[in-house]
């Protein structure tokens, strides 16, 4: 099993962050919604939680508090392209520290936060917007599988 022993600070702050990024890239992806969108963040923290023992490292990562990237963008899509970046970077770390099962329970949880961000906001009568969809794609992609 890997924890957070296994990485160092700085990788362990990559690794917090991927989450909390994608919710953000998703957050930004259309207008409104994002009081609603900000609480499903941490609905989906709050649930991973509560299923404590499916993943240490998962367990880990939800016990922590969130990383958020504090970096001032300019942009929603300078923000996307940065927070994509951090998503590849926290994946590459855990292919080289984790388990192949850790490395899918990081990506399923995620895929899931991002998927409860896009759903918590109607736009425009459709539950997940096409914008939305669309950057669910992008961090799909930057996570390296091929769909949630």
């Amino acid at each position: 099993m890997t924890t957070k022993a296994a990485f160092s600070p700085e990788e362990w702050k990559v690794v917090l962050e991927g989450p909390p990024t994608a919710g953000m890239i998703v957050i930004t992806a259309a207008r409104g919604g994002m009081f609603r969108e900000t609480v499903a963040m941490s609905k989906a923290y709050a649930e991973a939680h509560a299923q404590h023992g499916g993943s240490e490292l998962v367990d880990e990562i939800v016990a922590a508090k969130p990383e958020v990237d504090h970096t001032r963008y300019h942009s929603a899509e300078e923000l996307r392209d940065s927070g994509l970046g951090h998503l590849r970077d926290a994946v590459a770390l855990l292919e080289s520290k984790a388990t192949a099962e850790e490395l899918d329970d990081y990506r399923r949880f995620v895929l899931t936060l991002a998927d409860k961000v896009a759903a918590a906001h109607r736009e425009h009568g459709q539950s997940v917007s096409p914008a939305e969809a669309e950057a669910i794609e992008q961090i799909t992609a930057a996570l390296g599988t091929t769909g949630s």
